[in-house]
């Protein structure tokens, strides 16, 4: 089952890299808000190499009907070869949260 509201997570080397995607995003209304927080570290491995790197984490509030349009958007404005782009379905909110949420987006793309 799919829900009609999702958190897409994505993660970024830059605060400022972090600023143009959140701002581009709620601008664009594909996004209701967009919280950055970091600098956080991350752990992994990237081309048979262990990697540890700060980064900057982006939690977008939208529709499921949105996620493809922020997911080209993520990746136009990426630096990474492989960007972190996950969604999250929001099972339950409050009706008040979601109905602004619903005011702040487009409805579909």
């Amino acid at each position: 089952m799919t829900s009609k509201y999702i958190q897409i997570i994505s993660t970024v080397e830059t605060k400022e890299q972090a600023g143009v995607i959140a701002n581009l995003l709620v601008e664009k209304k594909l996004a209701a808000c967009v919280q950055i927080s970091g600098p956080i570290e991350s752990v992994y491995s990237w081309q048979g190499k262990l990697e540890r790197s700060k980064e900057w984490r982006l939690t977008i509030k939208t529709k499921e009907a949105l996620y493809d349009s922020c997911k080209t958007l993520i990746k136009e404005c990426h630096t990474y070869d492989v960007p972190e782009i996950i969604a999250h379905s929001i099972i339950r909110g409050s009706e008040d949260y979601l109905s602004w949420v619903d005011g702040a987006v487009l409805d579909s793309i």
